[in-house]
């Protein structure tokens, strides 16, 4: 699903990488394509929550149009942060990335980057998607109902910041090969890679779905990509929600 001879266009600023690729779609232009921006003042993130971010930190949309499955569509969130937490550990972080439920990834316990998947349906049964992700390299948001990071705030004073660019073409390669993975091995190995970084795993949670909560204890992840949190009536496998634990991580 990910094209290794997409484009890459680049702007200094724009309302939103995710914004652009919805018009895009509107005007049919839906061969595959990578928009990055260096500052956008109307990014987004899950549940239509404002996403900030300045200058040096990665804003990217891929926009592409796939017959692909609906379920295998969503696991791209997955493969897309396994492959930042890979691109963070090799750049020094190993031993710091975490990844928590559905689409948060984490240097040190707080949030340094999300992930989003849009999607519509088009003629002949495909669909357009726009697989989005924001990793703050150089600077973190303060606003959040989380603590925050970044490599700049967790790196070693005399450690260089990398670049968008430089991140982006690092995690790219990544990303690409998780990509073909699971097209040709299913979710198993994705599923494992991302368990190794689990954050919160064996902890107790509570997961608010609009006005419903429901408490438990981390357990997993299921083989569908759901989330499998022990409760006091038994195993539930949620599907969509948002985690918070008692330290608001």
């Amino acid at each position: 699903m990910i094209d290794g001879h997409a484009p890459i266009e680049m702007f200094e600023e724009i309302d939103s990488t995710m914004l652009e690729a919805r018009r895009r779609v509107e005007r049919g232009e839906l061969d595959p394509v990578w928009l990055i921006a260096r500052r956008q003042s109307a990014g987004r993130g899950r549940r239509g929550r404002a996403w900030t971010s300045g200058d040096g930190n990665l804003l990217a949309t891929y926009l592409f149009a796939t017959t692909s499955a609906p379920a295998e569509i969503a696991l791209l969130g997955f493969a897309a942060g396994i492959a930042i937490a890979e691109t963070i550990e090799s750049m020094g972080g190993a031993g710091r990335v975490g990844l928590k439920w559905p689409n948060d990834v984490m240097i040190d316990g707080a949030k340094a980057g999300g992930i989003l998947i849009d999607s519509g349906a088009l003629s002949g049964g495909a669909v357009w998607v726009a697989l989005a992700f924001g990793v703050n390299l150089a600077a973190a948001p303060a606003q959040l109902d989380q603590p925050t990071s970044s490599l700049r705030m967790v790196w070693p004073p005399d450690a260089a910041t990398p670049s968008p660019v430089e991140f982006f073409e690092s995690l790219r390669v990544r990303l690409e090969a998780w990509a073909a993975r699971l097209t040709t091995e299913g979710f198993g190995p994705l599923r494992q890679a991302w368990l190794a970084r689990a954050h919160g795993l064996g902890q107790e949670a509570r997961v608010t779905q609009g006005d419903r909560e429901i408490e438990g204890r981390i357990a997993g992840l299921s083989p569908r990509g759901e989330l499998e949190l022990d409760t006091a009536c038994g195993r539930r496998l949620i599907a969509a929600g948002d985690v918070f634990f008692s330290n608001a991580a």
